[in-house]
C-alpha cells in the first residue's frame, strides 16, 4: 500500500493580541505568526481497513478523533468523496506538547497537505477553507510562512518573510491550559496591546530590530504564578543577546530572536539542562 510523508512545522507568535470576549464566547485575535524549522514527522500509510487512526512516539497522544490529525484526515476524505479509505497516521513528535507552538494543529495541517498532494482535489484556498473546520490555528499551519492572522486565527494575510534571523526556543517543564488562560485574561483585563501595525511595517521594511522591539503577547500579563518562569526565561534569552523575547501562543514556550550566528554556543545546552527543552530554529517560508 502507498506511504506518504510530510513535515509538520511548528509556529511562533511574533505578536499576539486579543480583543474582549465576544457574545459567542470567542475572542477576536490579531497575531503575527511565523513557521519555523522545528517539526514533527508525519507518515501516512494507506490500508484497506476502512478506519483512520493515529500512532505516536508519545504514549499519551490519542489515536482516535480526539487527535486533530485524525480529524483532519476524516474531514478531507469526506470533502473529496473518499470516505472509507483506511489509513494509519504515524506522528513522530518533536514539537513539545502544550507549548503554544501549534503542535497538534501543525500535525493536522501536514496531513491535509499530504492528502491533497496525493489526491490533488482541492486548490490551496479550498484546502485552507477546509482546514478552518478542524481548528483555529490549522489554516495558518497549512499555509505557513509569515502571516497576519485575525478572527479566531483562521483569516490570513501573507506578509513578507522575516529578515534573516535565528530563534532559540525554550519550554519549562509545565504546560498551561489555553481555556484557563483565556478565563484569567477575561478576569484580569487587557492592559497593553502589541503594535501590530508597526510590526507589519517593519516586516515590509525588512527591519529586524524594529520587529523585535515591538514583539508582545497579551497573555504574559495574566496573573498566573507559573508565568514567572516565562519572565525568567525571557531574561535569560535577552542576557544571551536576543534582540527580543516573548512567550508564544498561550505558552509555556518562550523564544528569543537572534541575528544569524549570534546565539552563544553554550546557551542552548545550559537552558535545556535548567528548563527541560531548548532548541534552535530558523524561519520556514510558505508551504501551501
Amino acid at each position: 500500500m502507498t506511504t506518504i510523508h510530510e513535515k509538520a512545522y511548528a509556529k511562533l507568535n511574533i505578536s499576539l493580541d486579543a480583543a474582549e470576549r465576544r457574545a459567542d464566547g470567542y475572542h477576536d485575535m490579531t497575531m503575527v505568526m511565523q513557521t519555523v524549522t522545528l517539526c514533527d514527522d508525519v507518515r501516512i500509510d494507506f490500508n484497506d481497513t476502512g478506519r483512520v487512526q493515529a500512532k505516536s512516539n508519545l504514549h499519551f497522544v490519542p489515536g482516535d478523533e480526539r487527535n486533530l490529525a485524525v480529524r483532519a484526515a476524516l474531514q478531507y476524505l469526506r470533502s473529496v468523496g473518499k470516505e472509507g479509505q483506511g489509513m494509519t497516521v504515524t506522528l513522530d513528535k518533536r514539537v513539545p506538547v502544550g507549548a503554544g507552538m501549534g503542535g497538534g494543529s501543525s500535525d493536522a495541517a501536514a496531513v491535509l497537505r499530504a492528502l491533497n498532494r496525493h489526491y490533488a482535489c482541492l486548490t490551496p484556498a479550498e484546502l485552507e477553507t477546509l482546514s478552518a473546520s478542524v481548528g483555529s490555528d490549522v489554516p495558518f499551519c497549512v499555509r505557513g510562512g509569515t502571516a497576519l492572522a485575525t478572527g479566531r486565527g483562521e483569516k490570513l494575510e501573507s506578509l513578507p518573510d522575516m529578515p534573516d534571523c535565528e530563534f532559540l526556543i525554550c519550554k519549562p517543564d509545565f504546560s498551561v491550559s489555553t481555556p484557563e488562560l483565556f478565563r484569567k485574561l477575561d478576569q484580569t483585563g487587557i492592559r497593553c496591546h502589541p503594535d501590530t501595525v508597526g510590526i507589519v511595517e517593519a516586516l515590509r521594511d525588512g527591519d529586524l530590530d524594529r520587529i523585535c522591539r515591538r514583539m508582545y503577547n497579551v497573555f504574559e500579563d495574566v496573573d498566573d504564578r507559573r508565568l514567572r518562569a516565562v519572565k525568567e526565561i525571557k531574561g535569560r534569552l535577552l542576557d544571551c543577546g536576543a534582540l527580543g523575547s516573548i512567550m508564544t501562543g498561550t505558552g509555556s514556550a518562550v523564544f528569543g530572536v537572534f541575528r544569524r550566528g549570534a546565539i552563544p554556543a553554550k546557551a542552548c545546552e545550559e537552558l535545556r539542562k535548567e528548563y527541560g527543552f531548548c532548541e534552535k530554529a530558523e524561519c520556514v517560508g510558505r508551504l501551501n
